[in-house]
Parts: C-alpha cells; structure tokens; sequence
C-alpha cells in the first residue's frame, strides 16, 4: 500500500507562517499586555506539548487500539476547549475578527463535523455486528449440532458485515485533504497583539486535530491514504513532541497496513482470532464450552471500546458545535454580519445537527 504523505522531508524549507510571522514583533509596543500575552500563550503551548506527548502509546502494540482512540479523541476535547478558554482570557473583541478569520474558522470547523459524522456512522455500524456476535456466543453455549449451525451462519454473518465498506468514509480523504491547506493562515491586513497569539494557537489546535482525525480515518476505512505526515516548524514548543508522535505512530501503522491482516483495529483483530481457532470445531460439531471465555472477553472488550470510542467523538462534535454557535451569536449581536443566519456555512450546521440526533 501507499503510505500517503502531505509533505517530505526533501520537499524544499517553508516559512511558518506563508505570508509572516503574525506573531513577530508582539512585544514592541505594549511591553505589559504583551507580557500577559506571552504568559497565555506560553502556559497554552506547554499544555499542548504535554497532551501530544501522552498520547505517544508506551508499547506499539497499543497503536490503533479503540483505548488510544478513546484517548486521543478526548484529549482532542480538552484541546478545543482549551482554545475556547484561552480566546475568553484575550478578551479579544469579536468586531476584531477579520472576515477571513471568520470564513476559515467556519470552513475548518463544518469540515471537521463532517468527519465526525463519518466516523460516528462508522463506529455504529462496527458495533451493529456486536448483535450477530452476541447472537452467536449464545448458539455457542448451548452446544447442539443445530445451534452449532446457527453460530456459524452468524459468524459468517460478522465478518461479511465487518469487510463491509461504509460509504460515508469515502469522503473523508477530500476533507482531509482540504483541511491541510487550511493549515496556511489566511492573509489579513493587520494583526492585533491578541490576534497574533490567537492565530499561533490556533495553528497548533488545527495541526493536533488534523494528526488525529488521520488516523481515525486510516483505522475506520482500512486504507493508508488517510494517514498524512506534517512538517511544523521546530521553533514551536510543542514542535518535537508532535514530529516524536508522528514519526513512532506513522511507522508502527505503516507495518500494520503492510501485514494485510483481515483489520488493523486491534481489538477486532482480536475478535476475528477468536473465531478462526474455534472455527474447525464448530464445522466438526464437537465444540468444547470451557474453549469460548477468550472470544466472550474479546467480544466485550471490543464492545465496550467502541462505546467509549463514540462517546468522545459526542463529546468533540458538541465541542465544535458549541464553538460556532457562540461565535455566531456574538457575531448576529455585534451586527457583524445581516447574513450569517441564513448562511450556508449556518444552514449545514443545522444539517449536521439533525443528521448527527437521527
């Protein structure tokens, strides 16, 4: 397979920022409120540093797990939250967000709602196949030849629905994708102070979220062509734990994708070894009851991690949700903008809702 790549390592050096740095020269002028900026901005981008860092798995085998996804999808949570809470602390006037600022945080943050919905119908249809599973344990435990029969139609039945491609994963290598070039900051006439540590913040939110949502592509539609590697810039704080997170992650999945195993989520992996070794005595009909308690823990295990999974994807839409409703009350407030009511950015999020409570 293709271990597909956004930017190489020989691709020629660009600058952080593709039209200046917004965050040069802070201090130049208001040496008290930039100290006060640089305090936030400092205590932000270590908290960031740190939440990429514990999401490095301290043994491989934990690598595309449901638990790390668990993991990942909630520390993704306390970083948009973490965003929301810094752009409180700058008090920074919604009247100063630029109409760029605005149309780019609206685009990357319905994109993002997207995936979440991709990666929540996918998450039900994996735990739909827990049915056919719990269906055949219980034909299992009885031990007769017809029930026998039965588990292993069901069983049959899993898998069948398991390899099954979910279409709405298709879309998410073109959002992806469009996602990257959102990582170049839009060009604007001028930034205030609290705006150039706004804008460096939010790089960093958008670089984690973007790693991230990769993965939980890759892992969900079994193919590498989700999975991308950034360059950031090393003069950022947290720049070594993301390229240290990047590199061991993006390694241990390429070898994964290359085994050609019939999944790369571990936990289903596990499931689907469960019942390869008690596939030759179900066909014989001689099953031993006492030989079924590793594929009961394994179906439970992978249950409940799929439950825990979907939580925290919940939780990130309505962290999304809630960020672009508050933006946009205070923009209708503010008489910003006549028009975002009716928008179409405005109008798909109430799509997005409707589709997500279905």
């Amino acid at each position: 397979m293709i271990f597909y790549k956004m930017a190489r390592p020989q691709d020629p050096p660009r600058g952080f920022f593709p039209f200046g740095n917004p965050f040069k020269n802070l201090s130049s002028k208001n040496p008290v409120l930039s100290s006060k900026l640089l305090s936030l901005l400092n205590s932000f981008e270590v908290n960031l540093a740190s939440s990429i860092r514990k999401l490095v798995p301290k043994e491989k085998s934990q690598i595309l797990t449901v638990s790390w996804m668990k993991q990942a999808m909630e520390s993704l949570c306390e970083t948009h939250n973490g965003i929301k809470t810094l752009i409180t602390d700058l008090e920074l006037p919604v009247s100063d967000w630029e109409d760029k600022w605005v149309d780019v945080y609206l685009d990357v943050s319905v994109k993002l709602l997207d995936l979440c919905n991709a990666f929540s119908s996918e998450l039900t249809r994996l735990n739909q196949g827990h049915l056919l599973l719990q269906f055949a344990l219980h034909n299992l435990e009885t031990n007769s030849p017809r029930n026998l029969s039965k588990a292993q139609s069901s069983l049959g039945s899993w898998k069948q629905h398991i390899v099954s491609k979910n279409p709405r994963m298709e879309n998410c290598r073109a959002i992806l994708s469009s996602l990257v070039q959102s990582l170049n900051l839009p060009k604007v006439k001028k930034y205030s102070a609290r705006g150039k540590v706004l804008m460096r913040a939010l790089y960093g939110v958008k670089v984690k979220t973007l790693y991230v949502s990769g993965v939980f592509a890759a892992a969900f539609s079994g193919s590498s062509h989700n999975l991308f590697y950034l360059t950031v810039s090393d003069e950022l704080p947290w720049a070594q734990s993301f390229m240290e997170m990047q590199n061991t992650m993006n390694a241990e999945i390429k070898n994964v994708f290359l085994s050609d195993g019939f999944t790369v989520l571990k936990e289903l992996e596990a499931v689907d070894s469960g019942v390869q070794r008690l596939a030759p005595a179900i066909r014989q009909g001689s099953f031993d009851p006492i030989s079924l308690q590793p594929l009961k823990d394994s179906v439970t295990e992978l249950s409940n991690g799929l439950d825990l999974v979907s939580k925290e994807v919940d939780c990130f839409f309505k962290t999304l949700l809630s960020g672009r409703d508050t933006l946009l009350e205070n923009l209708r407030s503010m008489g910003v903008s006549t028009v975002l009511a009716t928008s179409p950015k405005t109008v798909a999020d109430r799509q997005l809702l409707c589709e997500w409570m279905v």
